[in-house]
């Protein structure tokens, strides 16, 4: 294997390298970055090292400053060029100025918390509460039910907000709409043609969205639900509202913008970024009780990072709605009180534990059900009594492992007329929430939805063999190719001793990173092993050292049983090789220190 050169520019390869121990092909994400051991902020190269990260990452050179430091007020639209944004922020302005009972209705994950949270929060800072209900995932599934939504209305709500839900519930609305009772449904999955009945529907993923609008169609539920605040403030301003009242500062409600808009993934590009971005330092002033609770119980003794909030804040808010009571995440976020707020953060960090014990058993179930479709495009894997909060993460870890788009489907444990949960990840390229949606209207599901690397359905128990079938005639040539471009973009080639504290805050400051703006990829090398290991839960951890003396730490996570975890622990003591990944800082011990984290590894010819 050479390193090739992206199309529009080709620079020469790393100097040396030979056979991926992955088979993957390492390419250039933008120019040729082979610093060596040159400063990092020059490299001897035209542009200082964070332009080219912008550059590779599509940014436009004109268009550089914008995103060098991103801030709502250089990427914000104006929410009145959504569809029924102005009409929902008018009935929310009339529900505060009448004083009338509102819920929001919100999903039991962390989108659905945060949106809710931020929801329930602006109407606080209005002088109006707001109460909240959050289905139970085992007993209502997924989305708001017409029972639920009924029971809401005679309990006495006029105004029923859903969040990260209800795009695609034509029923339960026109069960709400025949109870009397006004719907607004602030949404991001993709929606059909025909929408739900509602008082106003905000969803950049309306088929009928115009330029603007659908422009932002991967912001998450938390996102437009943040657009909606800024609606309803400039509503009630022109109304006057604010004479002699104090205007919410609404940027204090960031910080549930960054966790929701991460933990689901939503794509860190344009207006998203700089949600985060700023989100981040809202977080570090620790200004929301319950999320500083949160905080100290990930014991976090520093302000969180943006893959905090992915892997440690929000595992532990999904962990209510997955196995524990689904309202702890919004109840969290909402508090004002620090005991209840401690006490909730330490029952979600408990339940995150127990949903770690139940996921592992069901991903092992799951992975033995692999071997018989190596030939399928999509991998359906569904199991009878397996947890319907945990296929989700499931899902994803063997994504991961295969590279195939996963559906994970837990069967009920009443026989043949029980339903089947599934819950779905994909790989860029193949827009599974699509595909979902049109195997619903082929009448192959129950019901179904989600976006395009995320999806869930319900299914008949004895329709998971035809729903397996379908998939995989609908999406294989999609997945296929997606494969057949698999590569590994590096951003950077350094030697050993370039990897240290000062290259990574440089990489770090053209962040926040995640999906859409992928993460600097920096190739170190050649380096040979001093030590290897497995720690933990299946990661193998290197020792290594280079010709220049240098010496660092290096993870793979949960690499072990894998086939490149295999060669790292076994087969590269006496050759020397490079190695590929994330440049993280550890800070864990008293001394701050250099590592990577490994996508690949190649031999050094």
């Amino acid at each position: 294997m050479v390193l090739t050169a992206a199309p529009a520019l080709p620079p020469p390869p790393i100097r040396g390298l030979g056979a991926s121990l992955s088979g993957r092909n390492w390419c250039w994400r933008g120019g040729n970055m082979d610093l060596g051991g040159q400063n990092v902020e020059t490299g001897g190269l035209e542009d200082d090292l964070v332009t080219q990260l912008l550059l590779a990452r599509g940014v436009a050179r004109g268009d550089l400053e914008r995103h060098r430091a991103p801030t709502l007020r250089g990427f914000l639209p104006d929410p009145s060029e959504f569809r029924d944004m102005d009409v929902a922020a008018r009935r929310l302005a009339d529900a505060v100025a009448r004083r009338e009972s509102v819920t929001v209705y919100g999903d039991y994950d962390v989108d659905g918390a945060t949106s809710a949270a931020l929801l329930i929060r602006l109407l606080r800072m209005l002088g109006h509460d707001a109460g909240h209900y959050i289905p139970d995932r085992l007993l209502e599934g997924y989305g708001p039910s017409g029972a639920a939504l009924v029971k809401i209305a005679q309990g006495g709500a006029s105004l029923i907000v859903t969040v990260d839900c209800g795009a695609m519930a034509h029923e339960a609305l026109a069960m709400a709409a025949d109870a009397g009772v006004d719907v607004i449904v602030v949404d991001h999955h993709k929606c059909a043609a025909e929408l739900p009945i509602a008082a106003a529907l905000v969803n950049p993923n309306r088929l009928d969205e115009g330029e603007v609008g659908a422009a932002h169609g991967h912001l998450a539920a938390v996102g437009v639900a943040f657009l909606l605040a800024i609606a309803v403030l400039r509503e009630l301003r022109g109304r006057g509202w604010f004479a002699a009242k104090v205007e919410p500062d609404l940027m204090s409600l960031l910080d549930l913008v960054a966790l929701g808009t991460v933990a689901d993934m939503a794509a860190l590009r344009g207006l998203n970024r700089a949600m985060v971005a700023q989100g981040l330092k809202v977080m570090a002033r620790r200004r929301n009780i319950g999320m500083a609770a949160l905080i100290d119980v990930s014991r976090l003794t520093r302000a969180p990072l943006c893959s905090d909030l992915g892997f440690a804040l929000g595992p532990r808010v999904n962990a209510g709605g997955r196995v524990g009571e689904a309202s702890l995440g919004v109840r969290l976020l909402t508090t004002l009180d620090p005991d209840e707020a401690r006490d909730i953060a330490a029952q979600l960090s408990r339940l995150n534990e127990e949903r770690r014990a139940i996921e592992a058993e069901v991903q092992a179930a799951a992975e033995a059900g692999i071997a018989g479709q190596h030939n399928r495009a999509v991998l359906v894997l569904a199991g009878r009594g397996w947890h319907p909060g945990v296929i989700g993460i499931v899902a994803g870890r063997i994504k991961e492992k295969t590279g195939k788009p996963v559906l994970v489907i837990a069967l009920g444990v009443d026989g043949d007329d029980a339903h089947g949960k599934g819950s779905g990840r994909s790989i860029p390229g193949v827009d599974l929430g699509a595909a979902i949606i049109a195997a619903h209207g082929a009448g192959l599901l129950i019901a179904g939805g989600g976006h395009a690397m995320a999806a869930g359905l319900t299914v008949a128990d004895g329709g998971v063999a035809a729903l397996a079938d379908w998939l995989d005639a609908h999406l294989g040539r999609d997945v296929m190719a997606a494969q057949g471009g698999q590569s590994l973009a590096l951003d950077l080639a350094v030697a050993p001793r370039g990897l240290n504290i000062d290259l990574i805050e440089t990489l770090e400051s053209a962040g926040p990173y995640g999906m859409g703006w992928p993460g600097p990829r920096v190739a170190v090398g050649p380096v040979r092993l001093v030590k290897a290991d497995v720690v933990g839960s299946d990661h193998v951890r290197l020792i290594v050292r280079g010709g220049d003396g240098a010496s660092f730490k290096a993870v793979a996570f949960r690499a072990a049983q894998t086939e490149l975890g295999q060669a790292l622990l076994h087969g590269v003591r006496d050759r020397p090789i490079w190695l590929a990944g994330r440049a993280k800082i550890d800070d864990w011990s008293s001394r701050r220190a250099a590592e990577l984290h490994i996508d690949d590894a190649a031999w050094a010819s």
